[in-house]
């Protein structure tokens, strides 16, 4: 893929970074950083299980590891911090991080509550640091030529979009209580959301959506409200429709697809299943093999993000995802809620960032 903002300079010294939060996610960051960009240096490790810990540590080379964020945010090694925790400790975690002037890398949903999206635009914009949200499907290829072609005008005006996200595995029984997850919507279809507002290039303004516990039993008493599947309907300005619908888990696959209608044509992005060998036998069945895991489905694009936010810090330029973004979600993650809470629809107002 191209660059998206000018070079990447490879005269200048490595971006030094620390990586909080070493799971599944903060694994695909650190093993980007550490062993496939030339342009950073992996410095650091940070989470709290410290046999996560370790463990990637080992793997990675890494010798400096912490069990507490505040150990690494004041060093005057690292540059940047990548912060894969769970939703509940990212506005804490980016507003130190930001007081002590580290860039911040802030993987997706941005935070819990529209509140807490304002304190870290507010805390970002006041240290002058470089912020950008883990919307890695603006760097995948597909999704970026999808979003040329709309913006092009060439499909003409988006009638009707319709977003997919199922997660082959989980969720976690962290993910039972809304309080501390917003649920499925939040961790697994905010990429949903995101591609919505940004292929149409427009804001929303109302939703209804209903949510439902089919395949998490063991969430029924204590989570009543706790929903693995969801379909939420929005309406955009200019009349605009979109859905999105999210299952996790789905156990099938990993499936991430887009169907875009515009007045001048349909585009599809995405497909259930892996590029490669279809096989066709003589009684007619046609037999593929389905995507397992968003960490293969998207290698190209967690790599291309995280080159375009060191090239950000580099250059001095503004990522193209920001915190804006990442708030834009987060108002939509919580109408949703409200409205399967309510059982109508809800607005979604646009409230003020830093």
């Amino acid at each position: 893929m191209k660059k998206l903002l000018g070079h990447i300079n490879m005269s200048t010294p490595p971006v030094r970074f620390c990586v909080i939060g070493a799971g599944r996610a903060g694994l695909i960051h650190a093993r980007n950083l550490a062993q496939r960009m030339r342009v950073a240096e992996l410095v650091a490790l940070c989470d709290a299980d410290a046999t996560i810990l370790n463990t990637a540590g080992d793997e990675l080379g890494v010798s400096t590891r912490r069990n507490d964020y505040h150990h690494v945010v004041t060093r005057d090694d690292i540059d940047a911090v990548v912060i894969v925790t769970p939703t509940f400790l990212h506005c804490e975690i980016a507003c130190q991080a930001a007081l002590h002037g580290k860039h911040i890398f802030l993987e997706k949903p941005m935070a819990l509550t529209v509140a807490e999206c304002q304190r870290i635009n507010a805390a970002v914009k006041k240290a002058g640091v470089k912020f950008q949200i883990g919307f890695m499907r603006r760097f995948d290829e597909s999704f970026r030529r999808a979003h040329d072609l709309i913006a092009s005008g060439e499909m003409g005006r988006v009638m009707i979009i319709k977003s997919t996200g199922r997660g082959p595995g989980g969720p976690g029984t962290w993910m039972y209580d809304l309080r501390k997850s917003n649920g499925i919507v939040a961790e697994v279809n905010s990429h949903d959301i995101d591609t919505l507002r940004w292929l149409t290039g427009l804001e929303f303004q109302r939703v209804y959506a209903q949510g439902r516990n089919f395949k998490c039993p063991d969430a029924r008493k204590d989570w009543p409200d706790f929903y693995d599947n969801v379909v939420a309907q929005f309406t955009f300005a200019q009349e605009t429709m979109g859905i999105v619908d999210g299952t996790c888990p789905a156990h099938y696959g990993y499936d991430a697809r887009v169907e875009v209608l515009c007045e001048k044509g349909l585009l599809l992005i995405g497909a259930v299943a892996e590029a490669g060998l279809t096989k066709v036998t003589m009684d007619g069945r046609v037999m593929g093999q389905a995507v397992k895991s968003w960490r293969t489905l998207f290698k190209d694009a967690y790599l291309a993000e995280m080159e375009h936010f060191v090239l950000c810090v580099q250059e001095d330029q503004t990522p193209l995802v920001t915190g804006v973004d990442g708030q834009r979600a987060v108002e939509a993650v919580v109408a949703v809620n409200e409205s399967i809470r309510r059982s109508q629809p809800a607005d979604i107002a646009l409230e003020a960032t830093q």
